[in-house]
């Protein structure tokens, strides 16, 4: 049984940070992408960040370009969120998702249950 499970969200102050963690079981790490999506009340669920399969390549929503860091741990089956600079309009439950053989996360296969962020002073 595949499992995606998202830590690491809660309330910070605008310009603060957090770092969001999704831990995968149950699938074969190394073989999927995995993204980062999120959804604020009354909009529909945007990407924001992805980390690709084969060669670790990343790609990032332009509303966070230069402010959030993707990463993989392979050996913990572990993929970070770092989110510094965080605005007001960051607030929203992070998702994290799993794409067999991907690179863009375009087509997830498993979905976490989600983390709340909430920006607010």
């Amino acid at each position: 049984q595949v499992q995606l499970v998202e830590s690491g969200g809660g309330l910070v102050q605008p310009g603060g940070s957090l770092r969001l963690s999704c831990a995968a079981s149950g699938l074969t790490f190394n073989d999927y992408a995995i993204g980062w999506f999120r959804q604020a009340p009354g909009k529909e669920r945007e990407g924001v960040s992805c980390i690709s399969v084969s060669d670790g390549a990343t790609s990032y929503a332009d509303s966070v370009k230069g402010r959030f860091t993707i990463s993989r741990d392979n050996t913990k089956n572990t993929v970070y969120l770092q989110m510094n600079s965080l605005k007001p309009e960051d607030t929203a439950v992070y998702y994290c998702a799993a794409e067999w053989d991907g690179s863009s996360c375009s087509e997830p296969d498993y979905w976490g249950q989600g983390t709340q962020v909430t920006v607010s002073s």
